[in-house]
């Protein structure tokens, strides 16, 4: 577990705070605070100094000269909530949503470092998390030990070397999440041992197990998982506590599982809120529209969970969970001065937000921006291909057809795909994933997307690599034309013309605008492809999981159309001439 380490003259301070021989920076007076362990509402002060509570309790200093006092009368103090799960490469990236996220309370993110570990040697994502480290916002971190699809080179970039750099980061408290789990259950020592490794070092294991059997949950526990996020029915949420693992209810925009969740654990009486987490699991933008934690938390209380169970859920349980409760989730001496001020205790979104001992938010009105960071290592997207009419050939009979956002399977190809047009009487569309490099291409087709998108080009996707997709080979490649002027983005294109899109102008795969921004244009994305025959919620997850090999059953991926049953590939990717 990360320690900040105060200096010894800070700490030195901090105890001539306490015994009346300095002033705090802070007071907060006439608070009603939660309690994480008492767990009930107690009245008291809060002496702060510089971004530590150096107390918390009956007493007030004994010098206020100098002090900012805030009196707290009126309102509810909560931890910091806390986001125990998040995937901040979502369009957004981790300063702008955690700029966001902290305007409603959440000040602290667990986080997936898939993206980094995939784009950036080691030594350029350490100094992204450097400069992370100094906001006054809390960030930790997974390592990841797969890719989630079938990368050329997947053997190059996951080795025990560059994990175990992100195993000795302190502010890495997990391992995982175990997509490629199948492996481990297959006899895969290389990834036993990367688990044991992490576990040496007091990390946590997460697992990724939709719909597992009993059986598999045993199995999996026993080779060292600790958590898991995926249940979707209450008796898979029992099935999970059974066994001894940490659950984590999900509420993201392609499983908002929390309502229905809490709804029958409150229903069945399982008095088990103290062993239960909430994630918003990575949403898309629009999807934070009204929150971050804070919408998972009114959910929680719109189900009938007890207000304190509630906040706990969100901050300390996670805390606890990741032996970090000495620094977070918990108001008391020694933590981190970050906490939220509530207006009532029936309502999360706080009026007032202290983050390490930094106001962002006061009375209701953000008072400071979380600083950017030097993305550039990143760089621009400069694709050094151009794409020709030879490119857009289409022969393959099999194709994928998609059985919601996410979910896709094989299907045959009946329509006669030689037309430069295909009509929009049908949802049968041209698919392809073009290598970033221009070195290679997959051709297929793709049933399900929409009936009449012309041209729509995407430099989004899980490996960075392009999709296209549409009724039409021209106005595909006026999309894509049009992508790489911008040097990166999602692009919609209807008989020549740019109709929506998404710049993504960081890497080719992240926006550098706020997530506020950011929502506009997804919901104007959205709108635009619902009205072109797009009938599921979120087709930017569509994009991010096409090549996604943790899920069934077929996938678009650098080495070709994969079966993800059978673990083979299909159909080969081919070179480009």
């Amino acid at each position: 577990m990360q320690h900040p380490l105060w200096k010894i003259e800070e700490i030195r301070h901090q105890l001539k705070i306490v015994d009346g021989k300095a002033c705090p920076d802070k007071i907060i007076t006439n608070a009603t605070y939660l309690h994480s362990v008492f767990k009930k509402w107690v009245q008291g002060n809060i002496w702060i100094s510089k971004d530590r509570i150096v107390y918390a309790g009956p007493e007030l200093p004994a010098s206020t000269d100098g002090a900012e006092v805030i009196d707290a009368s009126g309102q509810y103090i909560v931890p910091g909530y806390i986001e125990p799960h998040v995937h901040p490469f979502q369009l957004y990236h981790p300063q702008s949503f955690a700029d966001y996220a902290s305007q409603l309370g959440t000040t602290t993110f667990l986080s997936d470092n898939l993206i980094l570990f995939l784009l950036l040697e080691n030594e350029k994502a350490f100094s992204i998390l450097d400069q992370l480290n100094e906001l006054p916002f809390s960030f930790y971190w997974w390592a990841r030990f797969d890719s989630q699809t079938e990368l050329e080179n997947e053997d190059e970039l996951f080795t025990t070397k560059s994990i175990g750099e992100w195993l000795e980061r302190p502010e890495v408290l997990m391992g995982g999440e175990l997509t490629a789990w199948p492996r481990l259950l297959a006899g895969d020592d290389q990834m036993l041992y990367w688990l044991q490794s992490a576990k040496m070092k007091g990390k946590k294991i997460e697992g990724h197990f939709p719909g597992a059997s009993e059986r598999t949950l045993a199995r999996m526990r026993l080779l060292g998982s600790d958590g898991d996020h995926e249940a979707m029915t209450v008796e898979e949420v029992e099935r999970r506590l059974l066994h001894g693992y940490a659950v984590t209810l999900r509420h993201s925009s392609i499983r908002p599982d929390l309502p229905n969740l809490l709804k029958e654990m409150v229903e069945k009486e399982m008095n088990v809120f103290d062993h239960v987490m909430m994630t918003t699991d990575g949403s898309t933008p629009s999807f934070h529209l009204d929150g971050v934690m804070d919408k998972c938390i009114q959910v929680a209380l719109d189900a009938g969970v007890k207000p304190i169970d509630a906040y706990l859920m969100a901050s300390y349980n996670v805390a606890r969970y990741y032996n970090m409760s000495n620094l977070h989730g918990f108001i008391a001496t020694g933590r981190f001065a970050t906490m939220n001020f509530l207006e009532s205790e029936t309502n999360p979104v706080p009026v007032s937000v202290l983050s390490k001992g930094v106001w962002l938010k006061r009375d209701g009105e953000r008072v400071m921006n979380l600083p950017k960071i030097d993305w550039s290592g990143l760089g621009e997207l400069e694709l050094p291909f151009d794409m020709h009419e030879g490119d857009f050939e289409f022969s393959m009979p099999f194709g994928i057809e998609m059985v919601n956002d996410v979910i896709t399977k094989p299907y045959s190809v009946s329509i006669h795909i030689g037309e430069d047009r295909l009509s929009s009487d049908h949802d049968e569309s041209f698919l392809m994933l073009v290598d970033r490099q221009g070195k290679w291409r997959v051709n297929t087709m793709i049933k399900g997307f929409a009936t009449s998108v012309q041209g729509f080009a995407s430099s989004y996707s899980n490996t960075g690599d392009i999709i296209l997709i549409g009724k039409s080979r021209r106005d595909m490649l006026i999309a894509f034309n049009e992508m790489k002027r911008r040097k990166g983005g999602i692009v919609l294109v209807e008989e020549g013309e740019v109709v929506a899109d998404i710049p993504l102008t960081i890497g080719g795969g992240l926006s550098s605008e706020s997530v506020e921004v950011l929502i506009e244009q997804e919901l104007a994305l959205k709108k635009a492809l619902s009205e072109r025959g797009y009938k599921y919620g979120d087709a930017i997850y569509t994009l991010l999981f096409l090549q996604s090999t943790h899920l069934p059953y077929v996938r678009i991926t650098q080495r070709g159309i994969y079966d993800v049953m059978k673990k083979s590939v299909l159909f080969p990717s081919f070179m480009r001439s």
